[in-house]
């Protein structure tokens, strides 16, 4: 700790001559030129120290914060950026669909189109339609339909010894 500070006392202070003292105690003020001061320190306004203390304040704050207050907490990324080969795929998509706008037409030869599978005539589609139909038919048909009968010979073979018979004569 310092001590305060202590007066001089008046036989430790320094003397001024005799002339000098009369010259000073019958100085004329009126005979000094006049002249204009400008301070050259301008103090800050009241504002300013306002503004300052807010920011002082503020920065205390900050430095000052007691972190082990905080919460812990998840964070969920509900708009990730897209990886490397979304991006990749999405300037080929890009390059394509600018070929396709920007193609220049004027470069392309003339050609004319020869048709080497002629498609056949009417006629001959309704008969490959009857055809499928007859066969859909065939493969569709269901015996469970058809009625039961009895069935009568009405002309028979001849027996084994009517052939022999035959043969012999």
């Amino acid at each position: 700790m310092s001590a305060a500070p202590v007066s001089p006392s008046l036989k430790d202070l320094p003397k001024v001559a005799v002339d000098l003292k009369s010259q000073l105690e019958g100085f004329n003020h009126d005979n000094m030129k006049r002249a204009s001061t400008t301070e050259k320190n301008v103090l800050p306004t009241a504002e300013d120290v306002a503004t300052e203390k807010t920011q002082k304040a503020l920065l205390e704050g900050v430095e000052g914060f007691d972190t082990g207050k905080l919460k812990h907490t998840e964070t969920h990324e509900k708009n990730p950026l897209p990886d490397k080969d979304a991006v990749m795929q999405e300037k080929v998509h890009q390059n394509l669909i600018s070929g396709v706008e920007g193609f220049d037409k004027a470069r392309m030869k003339h050609t004319t189109t020869q048709e080497k599978n002629v498609l056949p005539d009417p006629e001959a589609i309704e008969a490959e339609k009857g055809q499928q139909k007859l066969i859909e038919g065939i493969e569709n048909f269901d015996p469970k339909k058809l009625k039961h009968t009895e069935t009568q010979e009405k002309n028979p073979l001849p027996t084994k010894e009517a052939i022999d018979q035959e043969k012999s004569a």
